[in-house]
């Protein structure tokens, strides 16, 4: 079948675009990755497989053509196969690779990626939303994406990540790595509302002390749950997380919240720290130490168990309930910031999948 006639048979899928929102998405991003529209303007086509996510990509016209993919059932590695065309698709993941303008958006409760992930890489404009995508391993069977949820790397750009669950069940030795993660050059990301659960770790922002290509980075309504460190760990770049919700993170020595190092600068504000550990630091496990500006946020039964004295470790001060701040970090939008006290309804109520209607 032609490229051309698969493109048509996909698009006997399409729904109406003005049920969605920005980007074919519902709301639109606020922060660094406020430019991303996604899929706006473009087809709807509705997935209930793997296979089927990879055909549509491939049925494009090109690789920039605008496409809104609705993902409704639950994709695996059995029901994914790779496409040809103007992609580059694999059956091991769901893969955004070398395009762009495309929303990736679960309908109702029913879009489910099991033990498979999504992988971005050179590619830009592209939204992922209200998806449960869960135990994606890098060890053990089966395997995707180097066992993480969400990996974006290489030349990633204007990305909103948006109501998402993702979820594993342990860490390393469970087979699993992080649920979400940017490296090698990814900038101007929004990750909003979204529910983390159950992992060893959230992501990083730079994968080594020297990877310092990733830069202006928004998290904010995120709620991390059940988490022991990477929430996320930070080198070199900007960013802002403000109206996030901790809850249950890291209970041990070397285990952290936050963590901003080599000279990674954060603002920190309006955030609920509830029964978290190392909540905020910079961690002597690089050379050198990042830094964050803190306001506004509530510290409920948080605890520190590392000292000050050696490395580039760094724990923030606390002085009337706040922490401290070590410089001034600014961000060049606007944006709405929740009372402090009012985040763990907010946010137990909103993050995760299933609870927009797109």
């Amino acid at each position: 079948m032609t490229r051309k006639a698969l493109f048509a048979a996909a698009s006997l899928f399409a729904l109406a675009g003005s049920a969605y929102g920005a980007g074919g998405s519902v709301g639109s991003p606020v922060g660094f990755g406020r430019a991303t529209t996604g899929g706006t303007g473009g087809a709807v086509v509705t997935a209930h497989t793997g296979a089927e996510i990879n055909a549509a990509l491939c049925a494009r016209a090109s690789k920039t053509t605008p496409l809104i993919i609705r993902v409704d059932g639950t994709i695996n590695v059995g029901n994914t196969t790779r496409a040809t065309g103007s992609c580059d698709t694999t059956a091991t993941e769901i893969q955004f690779k070398g395009v762009s303008n495309v929303t990736l958006v679960g309908v109702a409760n029913r879009g489910v990626l099991d033990q498979i992930g999504v992988h971005l890489r050179n590619t830009s404009n592209i939204i992922i939303q209200n998806l449960h995508i869960e135990n994606v391993k890098k060890s053990g069977s089966p395997i995707s994406n180097g066992g993480d949820a969400i990996g974006m790397e290489s030349g990633v750009n204007n990305v909103w990540v948006d109501h998402n669950t993702l979820e594993a069940s342990g860490g390393e030795a469970q087979g699993f790595d992080s649920l979400l993660d940017m490296k090698s050059g990814v900038t101007n990301i929004t990750v909003s509302y979204n529910h983390y659960l159950n992992s060893s770790r959230g992501g990083l922002i730079g994968f080594s002390d020297s990877d310092a290509a990733n830069t202006n980075i928004t998290f904010h309504h995120n709620w991390y749950d059940n988490l022991q460190q990477r929430t996320p760990l930070l080198r070199h770049g900007l960013v802002h997380t403000f109206n996030n919700y901790w809850f249950n993170v890291s209970n041990s020595d070397m285990i952290h919240g936050i963590n901003s190092r080599m000279g990674g600068r954060v603002l920190v504000e309006g955030n609920y720290f509830k029964n978290s550990n190392n909540p905020l630091l910079a961690s002597d496990d690089s050379p050198q130490p990042g830094c964050w500006q803190t306001r506004l946020n509530t510290l409920d039964s948080i605890s520190y168990d590392r000292s000050v004295g050696h490395g580039a470790l760094v724990i923030p001060v606390i002085t009337n309930g706040q922490f401290d701040s070590t410089c001034t970090v600014t961000v060049p939008y606007t944006y709405t910031l929740d009372p402090s006290a009012n985040i763990p309804a907010i946010v137990t109520a909103k993050a995760g999948f299933g609870k927009i209607s797109p």
